[in-house]
């Protein structure tokens, strides 16, 4: 439901069909990041404000500035929202848009990792250290050299090896590294410097992590999505091409790389049997929320495996105040993931 119908919206029907309800009501959340660790699901949303940022396709009304984690001791109980876990003003590096994070556990410490823009106004990507998974966290005096754009997404495989995914268009910059550096030029432009509709689209990024979990450990590497084919999918194909919100699980010994697709706003998912890829495009893991924005997580709980994600029903259709939802999801005896509706309407 994309932004531009909400003046026929009934929110209360809207409401009382979704398939879920918002897990927190007292603060705007977004972005949701799940992870289950020692036995309890933690949740590393945005945190939403108004802070009266005129509306613009660069996203500069999405103008967070701190983290809070949720925390829930089952899929079922209440969702607790834990006290400031980061704030802009308390990274050296950064000016301002706190956007989506994600986070990951090792030998008992707990790493946020976030994008944010430098006082260059380039978003780069950032990390903080707390021995707690709820904070509050430290950030590293510097961002992550070689970082760029949005959305980090720290994917741990099984043999203990950390992946950041990352990257995001228009407001996410991710168009202005094509040639490897920043092109500042337009910079009132989202959707200068993007491939024409029938060129292969912008691809996101992977990175192994160093074993701190604090710099990257090689050159960030293209992710390729394909077309039943085997062909890179087109910039003109908004209904499959990537956008933002990356995120990687893993299901079946098969790696599922997951993302929005922006403009016509599907969650999509591809395939592929690497962490780096190639994946295969395999269909929509959620269609169109309230709001203009979809982003999501894919986190197993007890054998069971859930889409954390976020529309803007709460708020009436205000699309930079958003709400955090989970519903079940499921893979098909194929490795196919159904696809949800999130309203039965």
């Amino acid at each position: 439901m994309p932004e531009e119908s909400i003046e026929h919206i009934d929110f209360e029907k809207l409401t009382e069909t979704a398939i879920s309800q918002p897990l927190v009501k007292h603060i705007y959340t977004a972005d949701p990041s799940a992870h289950y660790f020692n036995g309890k699901i933690y949740i590393y949303p945005s945190h939403d404000i108004d802070a009266g940022e005129a509306f613009d396709d660069l996203g500069s009304h999405f103008a967070m500035e701190d983290y809070h984690v949720i925390s829930m001791d089952s899929i079922d109980s209440e969702a607790i929202v834990h006290g400031l876990a980061l704030h802009v003003n308390d990274v050296a590096w950064a000016k301002q848009q706190m956007w989506a994070p994600d986070a990951q556990e090792k030998d008992g410490k707990y790493y946020l990792f976030f994008p944010a823009k430098d006082y260059d106004d380039v978003f780069k990507i950032g990390v903080a250290i707390s021995d707690s998974p709820t904070g509050p966290f430290k950030a590293q005096p510097e961002a992550i050299k070689e970082s760029f754009s949005i959305d980090p997404a720290v994917f741990k495989d099984d043999d203990g090896s950390y992946y950041m995914y990352f990257g995001g268009l228009w407001g996410g910059q991710l168009q202005r590294w094509r040639n490897g550096t920043f092109n500042a030029e337009q910079p009132e432009s989202p959707t200068a410097f993007l491939p024409k509709d029938n060129e292969p689209a912008l691809l996101p990024f992977v990175a192994k992590m160093t074993d701190d979990l604090l710099e990257f450990d090689e050159k960030p590497k293209e992710i390729e999505i394909l077309d039943e084919n085997g062909n890179l999918l087109l910039a003109g194909d908004n209904d499959r091409r990537f956008f933002e919100a990356a995120w990687l699980h893993k299901y079946n010994g098969k790696y599922y790389f997951s993302y929005s697709t922006g403009d016509t706003h599907f969650i999509c998912y591809a395939v592929g049997d690497s962490p780096y890829g190639p994946f295969t495009y395999g269909g929509r893991i959620l269609n169109p929320v309230v709001g203009w924005t979809s982003h999501h997580s894919v986190c197993e709980v007890e054998g069971k495996w859930y889409l954390f994600y976020h529309d803007s029903s709460l708020s009436k259709g205000i699309t930079h105040l958003r709400s955090v939802k989970v519903a079940e999801i499921t893979h098909n005896k194929d490795g196919s993931i159904q696809a949800l509706n999130p309203y039965k309407i």
